[in-house]
């Protein structure tokens, strides 16, 4: 879910008398580091990205999202949000909110290990023997045997874990705002990386899609509110206005959902790879198109703070996201180059699944 309106009910009032008003430094403090939160797993996802499209190892293949993919993904989506607003109505949320806390925490783990990898790789001490081992696991015997999990890690693998375990540990008992955070900052970087576009044309399908989609759930229904009020999970990057104030046990959250970093930052990494792809040592469509989510996103904040309402973000950022690289493009004479699909090439075949959770429910900018 990408809805201002939503993370507006997400948090509960603090009393009925006395409400919580931030101070302007508060204010400045909790959305300057919400947009800096939101700019390091785009920009750094978008850099590896490039990199995983040139793996040869099959666990580091990214998943590639066809126009079909793309078209259908907003009507998937739907219902997915739908059935949670079902799911929440009938069943209990403290059940429901339960499971998924047991669901993020090996997905935030399994992330939160992934995104540490490379800078572990860089600072394991090479007098620490870093042995290697396979996690193996088949079914049947002789020549009937079948690879179920066929795994391989290293010693820097197993430190990253462990870490990674200890912040899920941390999450689960206390809930605390870094620890989201930083399962939030995996999820992203995350998304970013592994989630290809095959081409533009595929990324302007998609956005569009899902800015119909996020304009319709927010401002049409009360489906998103409900959802994201019931729905306990780091899907949101938060930051406390009352810092300054409470230090870190501060509770009056500003917030960003992911969605609104993983959608439009798969989009300005595939822009990224098409510069490289161009082979001219330049990077105008990725800057281009970085600078118009900033830009979008302050407009957002903007907005939101003029007329006093919260604002779904991707109605701001997608006209900026693709517009600002298509008018390059137009300026260049590169946008027949731009939309064609020889300078990209597939991966793998994407699985929905991946991008439901950061699309369907995370709220996105609110101010309390």
């Amino acid at each position: 879910m990408t809805d201002a309106a939503a993370a507006a009910a997400a948090r509960p009032a603090l009393n009925a008398t006395a409400k919580f008003v931030a101070t302007p430094e508060g204010t400045a403090l909790a959305y300057g580091s919400l947009v800096l939160m939101a700019l390091l797993p785009i920009f750094f996802g978008a850099l590896r990205s490039v990199s995983c499209s040139k793996s040869k190892n099959a666990a580091d293949m990214p998943e590639t999202i066809t126009s079909r993919d793309a078209a259908r993904f907003p009507i998937i989506a739907s219902c997915t949000l739908f059935g949670l607003y079902l799911f929440f109505k009938v069943f209990s949320q403290e059940y429901i909110n339960l499971l998924l806390s047991v669901y993020f925490f090996v997905l935030g783990v399994l992330a939160l290990s992934h995104t540490m990898s490379p800078l572990m790789s860089r600072i394991f001490p090479a007098s620490c023997p870093n042995k290697q081992y396979q996690l193996l696991f088949t079914q049947g015997s002789g020549e009937s045997k079948e690879e179920i999990v066929n795994y391989e890690f290293d010693t820097k693998n197993l430190v990253c874990l462990v870490i990674s375990s200890v912040v899920g540990v941390w999450y689960l008992l206390k809930k605390h705002w870094i620890a989201n955070n930083l399962f939030g900052l995996a999820f992203a970087l995350n998304g970013v990386e592994l989630l290809h576009l095959n081409n533009v044309s595929t990324g302007c399908i998609l956005l569009g899609g899902l800015f119909v989609y996020d304009v319709f759930w927010v401002f049409g229904t009360n489906v998103m509110v409900t959802v994201a009020k019931s729905f306990e999970a780091p899907i949101k990057l938060v930051f406390p206005q009352d810092l300054l104030e409470k230090g870190l046990e501060a509770s009056n959250f500003a917030m960003l959902g992911l969605g609104d970093i993983v959608i439009p930052g798969i989009f300005i990494a595939l822009l990224l790879r098409f510069d490289v792809s161009l082979k001219k040592n330049s990077r105008t469509y990725f800057y281009s198109s970085f600078l118009a989510y900033i830009f979008g996103l302050g407009l957002t904040i903007f907005v939101m703070h003029t007329f006093k309402h919260a604002q779904p973000a991707l109605l701001y950022l997608v006209p900026a996201c693709v517009g600002f690289p298509v008018i390059v493009a137009l300026f260049k004479g590169e946008l027949t180059e731009m939309f064609s699909p020889s300078h990209l090439h597939l991966t793998s075949t994407f699985s929905p699944s991946h991008l439901h959770l950061t699309s369907t429910f995370s709220p996105s900018l609110l101010h309390l």
